[in-house]
């Protein structure tokens, strides 16, 4: 099982993972305090409606799962403002294949690389769990793969509508349509094959209903798929802003990803227990 490790983590920023044609995307990355090679790997994706935030959003996440051995990847994406969907999703797709083509260098597994995100990072890290071959942009090391091993999405938005509101016609720009929708929305690929995936949610979310993440739970439960959803009584949205809220959220992803993806392996709960 997955220990905490003595020492004090490093974090690099600013660097470089990819580009859009007009400029640089650029990440920041979380080491554990003890070197190491074929680590697990964690990208982590910030929330913020698609339209504001920034990498830094999840310096918490970043530091206390490389205290555990992740070697952790913040990275940014192109905001709706900026460009409308699919870039965000191209965005972050190149941030995977970036630590993928650089596993080396980094000291991870290549087949052990993990998402996390928050809100719309979690709606986007979830996108990486799906088969979406034809999204894959052009931000940088063509060819390498752009699946991950294991998905946490906490708060996520999972069905994106057309003409819901301001921030989803925002996100789908001027091209916006119930097909574009459609493309958008994680909870359309919920299929056998999809990674294993840990929902968080508060079932008091005003901004993203806790329906978001039942639904996803159901669909892929139904389709055989290793998935665990988690509830937090009374929690608004962003409630792990709050220290405690975030301790136990690191908790379970470091179980959930522990026993999926770095230890895998059946439960077992001795005779008698």
């Amino acid at each position: 099982m997955l220990q905490l490790l003595p020492g004090k983590v490093t974090v690099e920023n600013d660097v470089v993972f990819g580009a859009t044609g007009k400029r640089d995307l650029k990440c920041d990355i979380y080491r554990p305090p003890v070197e190491g090679k074929n680590r697990p790997g964690l990208l982590l994706i910030h929330g913020g409606a698609w339209q504001s935030g920034d990498r830094s959003q999840l310096r918490y996440y970043g530091i206390q799962m490389a205290r555990v051995g992740f070697v952790g990847v913040s990275c940014e994406y192109r905001l709706s403002g900026e460009a409308p969907w699919p870039a965000q999703i191209h965005d972050v797709k190149a941030a995977l294949r970036w630590m993928r083509a650089n596993a080396d260098h980094l000291g991870i597994d290549p087949d052990k690389i993990c998402v996390t995100g928050n809100s719309a990072g979690a709606h986007l890290a979830l996108m990486l769990g799906c088969d979406t071959e034809g999204l894959e942009g052009n931000g940088g090391n063509p060819g390498v793969s752009s699946r991950c091993a294991a998905v946490c999405a906490i708060y996520p938005p999972t069905r994106v509508r057309f003409r819901k509101n301001v921030v989803e016609d925002k996100l789908l720009g001027e091209a916006g349509s119930d097909e574009v929708a459609a493309q958008a929305s994680p909870i359309q690929y919920a299929k056998a094959g999809f990674p294993p995936t840990i929902l968080i949610h508060g079932n008091a979310d005003q901004v993203v209903p806790n329906n978001e993440s039942f639904n996803m739970y159901h669909a892929l439960n139904q389709a055989g798929v290793g998935v665990e959803l988690h509830i937090f009584d009374g929690a608004p949205h962003a409630f792990d802003v709050l220290p405690d809220f975030a301790r136990q959220c690191v908790q379970l992803i470091t179980l959930f990803f522990d026993r999926k993806v770095v230890n895998p392996g059946p439960v077992n709960v001795p005779v008698g227990a």
